[in-house]
């Protein structure tokens, strides 16, 4: 990355990102020692303006944003950082400084693929999703099959709460379809996005 630290007196603004809800964290700057420290320890470091050092997030606390991806803006003035956080970003305890502990639902459906993920990964004890996953891609399927029939069979009454579990079941089980057959979530997302163009 070719970052024109000159442009702002040595100072970028940086940023981060959740990888996986890709809810915006907060905002920090850096100047090109603070990019390095980070690029090397793989925690996010900044470069405080009011304590006038190098500051990484979670040296105090332990809430370190530990770093997944680094990116630039088209004119190289701006970093964008997608990292994992360790406990909450924001010195008031919440999620993020902009919206609290607010997640969109897209953001909490990258979330669960990642639980998901784990749990077949760890082949948690106890866990339905590993057992389900252990069964195969025709147990699997047929339990989508089962969860969306349950599903079309709610969207006919007016109970929207039992619609609404019938859609979240269906979601799951369709995450974990997902995971027998090599696929991310984002690879379906591309497709729609193909198609709306």
């Amino acid at each position: 990355m070719k970052i024109d630290f000159e442009k702002s007196d040595g100072l970028v603004p940086v940023i981060v990102q959740h990888t996986n809800t890709l809810q915006v964290l907060m905002l920090g700057y850096m100047n090109k020692e603070a990019l390095e420290k980070t690029e090397t320890e793989g925690k996010v470091t900044f470069f405080s303006r009011s304590k006038g050092r190098l500051w990484t997030k979670g040296e105090t606390s332990g809430n370190y944003l530990m770093v997944e991806d680094i990116r630039t803006d088209c004119d190289n003035d701006t970093i964008l950082i997608k990292a994992k956080p360790i406990g909450p970003t924001c010195h008031t305890g919440k999620t993020s400084c902009f919206d609290g502990d607010k997640t969109t639902s897209r953001g909490f459906l990258y979330e669960l693929e990642k639980v998901i993920e784990q749990r077949i990964t760890d082949n948690t004890e106890g866990s339905y999703t590993a057992q389900l996953f252990s069964k195969g891609i025709n147990k699997v399927a047929q339990k989508v099959g089962e969860e969306a029939v349950e599903l079309v069979i709610e969207s006919k009454d007016d109970n929207l709460e039992l619609f609404k579990n019938e859609a979240a079941d269906l979601m799951y089980h369709f995450l974990i379809l997902l995971k027998t057959k090599n696929l991310r979530l984002e690879d379906i997302e591309e497709v729609l996005s193909d198609r709306h163009k």
